[in-house]
């Protein structure tokens, strides 16, 4: 009887609000993106209002708000949700990048075109930081925490099922007139690998370079090709924001919310 206030506020903190969070930005996601089909037609003032208010305002900051409470109930911690050191980031993101690149240069689904890669990728970077933050940063670590009494086996477990399925939801909200279950089934695939990747690296950079390299090849049929031509300063502008809100986040809880390691005795 004495639990069932603590379950409560529980189930309110690391599950309820963090689903709200992501189902207001998969709304926006749908409303903003799908609906207006900035991808599949070249509209640049689109793509940056999108990024704006639904992978800047919803997809980065929003979480922040709900991490800060369950960093201080001690639900979560920097570790967990993928903020590491300096040094760490950066081998990480090298290795990371360093197998990207080794697709790109044998898959590229623009041929021998790099620079056209390299364009779709921007486009595509500020979808996966959200992604990121709202699937295994925000639902992924809030999902785990919620389910810790059961294991690190069975909170791993969920975890991944759950923020994979999550991310494949995705799909129909930037194409919502692609509704066939190959495209479905690659979305959840790329959820699993990245979900994996997450849980094991718990890295947040290194992570969004995967998703981001992932959506090129999975998506690269379905946008613009005006995109891929040329560099566009909206989709670099936009690009550059997002990555800047999330080194500021970051920068935030490094200041606020260290998570410091006590030696064994």
């Amino acid at each position: 009887m004495h639990q069932t206030p603590v379950l409560h506020s529980a189930t309110l903190r690391l599950l309820v609000i963090p689903f709200t969070i992501y189902s207001a930005w998969l709304l926006e996601t749908f409303l903003l993106a799908g609906n207006m089909h900035i991808f599949e037609r070249f509209n640049p003032p689109g793509i940056f209002l999108y990024t704006f208010i639904a992978c800047i305002i919803t997809g980065i900051v929003a979480p922040l708000l709900c991490i800060r409470n369950t960093f201080v109930s001690g639900a979560v911690n920097m570790f967990q949700i993928g903020f590491r050191s300096f040094r760490r980031t950066v081998i990480t993101c090298l290795l990371t990048f360093s197998i990207g690149y080794g697709a790109v240069i044998f898959f590229n689904p623009f041929g021998n075109d790099r620079f056209a890669f390299l364009n779709a990728f921007i486009l595509f970077l500020p979808s996966a930081i959200a992604s990121v933050m709202i699937c295994w940063v925000l639902m992924g670590t809030h999902v785990q925490a919620f389910i810790r009494s059961g294991g690190a086996i069975i909170s791993i477990s969920v975890g991944i099922v759950v923020t994979a399925v999550l991310y494949g939801m995705t799909t129909f909200a930037y194409f919502p007139t692609v509704l066939q279950q190959d495209v479905l089934f690659s979305s959840v695939i790329v959820g699993i690998i990245a979900a994996f990747f997450f849980f094991a690296v718990r890295e947040v950079y290194a992570t969004v370079l995967l998703v981001a390299v992932c959506s090129v090849f999975t998506m690269a049929d379905r946008i613009n090709p005006f995109y891929v031509q040329t560099a566009i300063p909206y989709v670099w502008i936009s690009s550059v924001l997002a990555v800047g809100t999330l080194m500021g986040i970051h920068g935030y809880l490094s200041r606020n919310y260290m998570t410091l390691k006590i030696p064994a005795p």
